[in-house]
């Protein structure tokens, strides 16, 4: 069912190759297809461990052979969308609090809201895709009720932008990767894939409770801690980037790192290298003496190993990270700073630390918890230079493909309020090997990363698209 709704938000300006403009032409709510009968829905204890932020994917799609546009695309979306949101019936609810003060999900059927958007005076080649901030801000929507919201942009080329906004605390990336797939099957008129998962029984505390996990000697109590015992974030400028990492420089720092290190690995390691530079060269070296990195990890196959957590939808997600003087970072070989991040990760890569999470968090309730990755402390509490990596190289590119062909490019956008910065590679949609790297992160760190000579290369529409 959809309902269509007044055009209120006006035009998006953009500053590129001259200056152009997106236009929302419409919005309306795509509510499910069947009904749903209102119910609420508790988050998981590893659903409160994230703040109240919202993350944003784009994907970016040629004409079709030939040069026919894709003239009705905003059809073929709301249409699918309200198929998909039969099984996905989270992502048309909404988050509330429930007596304890805690956000819970009220799956009431309200839908996806899906605004409709030209940008008549520009062609996907004239994106600057390296500056998200002035060519991807007005293609992703502003969620401002609900789970989700959607946004398709058409170019005068004939290409179009699908961006997708969505509330982190409902679900993570793994999750939001099911769904995206599941409607694009949907579009194309294929078979659904199998459905998600709610069960919320994969993530219940321990009972009886094992001996208290708190005071700090445990691996839960030094990666989280509740809110009120948590330092003020420091405000920090940020810039935003997009880059290319070539396959032959990934392959590269990888052999570096050494054997039996993993890309992700190599790539953190080269990162936390680059954060204790920018920070020597920064006007806060006075102090930020330490630098600290941390990882997302996901723990569906850590906590079942016979699979039974791969159609789980929610959040399954643990930050190891490490701190580190900037000087010894500096004078360390990336493989040395390599098996430092692969010793951390995995420690917490395990069955057990995330059934211990779960009980670590059920203790702190009903007071909300963060990571101490996000705070940028060092292990003495001195301000430290942060950033997190979260791998997207599982998102299935390939496969979001409504009916008119693979994405021609696609990226994640997360402009996060929080202290530390946030990278985030995945897998170029040409299939070469190469790497997309959203980056968050302070001027300083931009400006350190722009100056290697080949490993962060801006990107523009005209590498893209032709």
């Amino acid at each position: 069912m959809v309902k269509e709704g007044n055009t209120t938000d006006g035009a998006w300006a953009w500053h590129g190759h001259g200056r152009d403009e997106v236009t929302i032409t419409a919005v309306s709510t795509v509510a499910p297809a069947l009904p749903v009968q209102e119910h609420r829905l508790p988050l998981s204890n590893l659903d409160l461990i994230l703040p109240p932020i919202d993350v944003s994917v784009f994907f970016c799609y040629v004409p079709a052979a030939g040069g026919r546009g894709h003239h009705h695309p905003a059809a073929v979306l709301k249409a699918a969308l309200a198929k998909t949101l039969v099984a996905y019936y989270p992502l048309a609810g909404e988050v509330v609090a429930n007596a304890a003060g805690e956000p819970e999900l009220l799956c009431s059927g309200r839908g996806v809201d899906v605004a409709e958007a030209t940008a008549d005076g520009t062609a996907l080649q004239d994106l600057r895709l390296s500056l998200p901030d002035e060519s991807v801000e007005p293609l992703v929507p502003k969620k401002k009720a609900g789970v989700m919201s959607v946004q398709v942009t058409k170019f005068k080329c004939g290409g179009a932008v699908v961006g997708c906004t969505f509330d982190h605390r409902v679900c993570d990336a793994y999750s939001f990767n099911m769904f995206l797939v599941a409607w694009a099957a949907a579009a194309r008129g294929g078979s659904a894939p199998p459905a998600p998962s709610f069960h919320r029984s994969f993530l219940a505390p321990r009972e009886p409770a094992p001996l208290s996990t708190a005071g700090g000697n445990n691996l839960a109590d030094r990666l989280f801690v509740p809110v009120s015992r948590a330092p003020a974030l420091p405000d920090t400028a940020a810039a935003n980037r997009i880059y290319c990492v070539s396959a032959d420089d990934v392959a590269a720092l990888q052999a570096s790192a050494g054997s039996g290190r993993t890309k992700l690995e190599a790539f953190t390691a080269h990162l936390w290298q680059l954060y204790a530079r920018a920070a020597a060269a920064s006007r806060r070296q006075q102090r930020c003496q330490s630098c600290c990195m941390g990882v997302v990890v996901d723990g569906r196959s850590r906590l079942r190993r016979d699979g039974a957590m791969e159609a789980y939808f929610g959040n399954v997600l643990t930050i190891p990270y490490g701190v580190m003087g900037t000087d010894a970072l500096r004078g360390m070989a990336l493989g040395d700073v390599a098996g430092d991040v692969h010793r951390w990760v995995a420690e917490a890569a395990t069955g057990e630390h995330f059934r211990e999470l779960v009980d670590w968090v059920e203790e702190q309730r009903p007071e909300p918890t963060v990571a101490r990755a996000y705070l940028g402390r060092g292990y003495g509490g001195e301000d430290a230079m942060a950033c997190v990596v979260s791998s997207g190289m599982r998102l299935p590119i390939g496969e979001v493909d409504f009916g008119w062909g693979r994405p021609a490019f696609a990226s994640y956008h997360f402009p996060w309020p929080g202290g530390a910065g946030y990278v985030m590679p995945m897998p170029s949609a040409r299939g070469d090997g190469d790497w997309v790297v959203y980056v968050h992160a302070a001027p300083e760190v931009v400006g350190v990363m722009e100056a290697e000579p080949t490993m962060f290369r801006a990107l523009e529409g005209s590498d893209i698209f032709g």
